[in-house]
């Protein structure tokens, strides 16, 4: 692995996106190994994340030996709001992977909510 790319994050509320300031997020590798961490801003943004990824030579042709990509891990927590984990995102090459993220007050959820949502998002077919 001897490329980057980049995961960014958007948090917000509602349905109106109304952003989210100091929302923690860690950005780990499948291991468990920590990659980064983040606050989010005024605006709900983090700077992007750099992450080792395999050269982009690997995604350029059909059914490549290895995936030409690294799958990461996302959790995302606030105050008052559910955590949200997000598996197996995808991190190419000079590229920017955006991860919304809608959070929800833990007020509005009912008791037998689970007050963390994970996300499982599966391999692309390359």
């Amino acid at each position: 692995m001897s490329a980057t790319g980049y995961i960014q994050v958007y948090a917000y509320t509602s349905r109106a996106r109304i952003p989210l300031k100091n929302v923690a997020v860690t950005v780990t590798a499948a291991d468990g190994t920590a990659i980064g961490m983040r606050l989010t801003d005024r605006n709900g943004k983090i700077d992007p994340i750099p992450v080792p990824v395999p050269n982009l030579s690997e995604s350029q042709q059909p059914n490549p030996p290895e995936l030409p990509f690294t799958q990461v891990n996302l959790l995302a927590r606030l105050k008052d709001y559910a955590t949200i984990e997000s598996e197996n995102l995808q991190v190419f090459a000079n590229t920017t992977t955006d991860q919304n993220l809608e959070m929800v007050p833990l007020a509005e959820l009912p008791d037998s909510w689970a007050q963390e949502e994970i996300f499982q998002t599966p391999a692309q077919n390359l």
